[in-house]
């Protein structure tokens, strides 16, 4: 089924419409013909900003078809990330080739996580950024409660099991530490590396911790190190919070299909560019076009773009979906 006609009967069946999700058709590129759906929702980095620029650039940079997801308050179709159990349109899935997930703590009704759950076991691609390793708390449904974050019958749940990690705590100091990426040793040459340069990837989101190594057949990439400031120029924390680093971007696969995880991410990170090429070359590999990655391709950001600061409570308040067309 077409993507077109998943989203008409997203709207004929929960009252949904398109004013709902945005909408971005590719133009030329290696991505034409590939439909990748990206899933906003989370209180605090701003996804619901980073999301639309990243399917901008995919689109008109690169030709894959983008549709994006919000959390969207049903009593006036606002964009409200607050609103944890409302992400219209995700049909969409149904007929993905990718899946851009930047959720947290999403309490899901039965209906709208079952296109979710269906897109994950099929074994399809997905690309997760930050709070995707604690995407769900579904305290409201027992069908898919197992992919909660924190699951006791399936250990940490969809983060830990299929993207590798689930929550566990901020390893920097959160909005005083920064984040300077760092490749892998012998990873340098990994397709989702491609063009990026050893000291280009600099966010001001801290490093995650995580539980040490990585579930088996997980493959770390990129390494966080903790910055002492909020500044790229600053220089790295002495002591235990960088030896060892924590991984901040991996790969694994989960029933076949191609996973990358990176655990930086806000609509602020965006705005680096190294961490855009991540972000666009780990699309590229994860829907198998990793041989089409140029390492000069454009990342350029496209239109005005100028993102919120993460915290809690700082959603652009108002905002419909049809205020991002313009």
């Amino acid at each position: 089924m077409s993507l077109l006609k998943c989203l008409a009967m997203a709207a004929l069946v929960c009252g949904a419409s398109a004013a709902d999700w945005l909408t971005v058709p590719g133009g030329r590129g290696p991505g034409s013909g590939k439909r990748i759906v990206l899933v906003s929702g989370d209180e605090e980095y701003r996804s619901e900003q980073a999301l639309p620029q990243l399917a901008r650039i995919l689109a008109q940079r690169h030709g894959f078809d983008c549709t994006v997801l919000f959390a969207i308050d049903p009593k006036d179709g606002t964009i409200d990330p607050n609103q944890a159990g409302n992400i219209p349109g995700l049909e969409a899935l149904d007929s993905a080739d990718l899946m851009v997930l930047f959720t947290r703590f999403r309490d899901l009704p039965d209906a709208q996580m079952k296109h979710i759950v269906d897109y994950v076991e099929s074994g399809r691609p997905i690309v997760a950024v930050r709070t995707a390793t604690h995407a769900f708390d579904l305290k409201t449904s027992p069908t898919y409660r197992r992919y909660s974050w924190n699951s006791k019958e399936w250990d940490g749940g969809f983060g830990r099991q299929v993207l590798g990690e689930t929550w566990i705590n901020h390893h920097g100091r959160h909005a005083v530490q920064s984040t300077r990426g760092i490749a892998v040793k012998g990873q340098e040459q990994h397709p989702v590396l491609r063009g990026i340069a050893r000291d280009a990837i600099w966010v001001p989101t801290d490093v995650y911790k995580v539980r040490l190594p990585l579930p088996e057949g997980t493959q770390d990439l990129v390494l966080g190190e903790v910055l002492e400031g909020m500044r790229p120029s600053d220089p790295p924390v002495a002591g235990a919070q960088n030896d060892p680093m924590m991984p901040v971007a991996w790969t694994r696969a989960y029933k076949g299909a191609r996973i990358f995880t990176t655990t930086m991410g806000s609509a602020q990170d965006l705005l680096n560019e190294g961490f855009r090429r991540l972000l666009v070359n780990a699309c590229y590999w994860a829907s198998g076009l990793e041989s089409r990655i140029e390492p000069r391709s454009n990342v350029e950001l496209v239109g005005t773009y100028e993102p919120l600061p993460f915290k809690f409570g700082g959603a652009a308040k108002g905002v419909k979906v049809a205020d991002l067309e313009k």
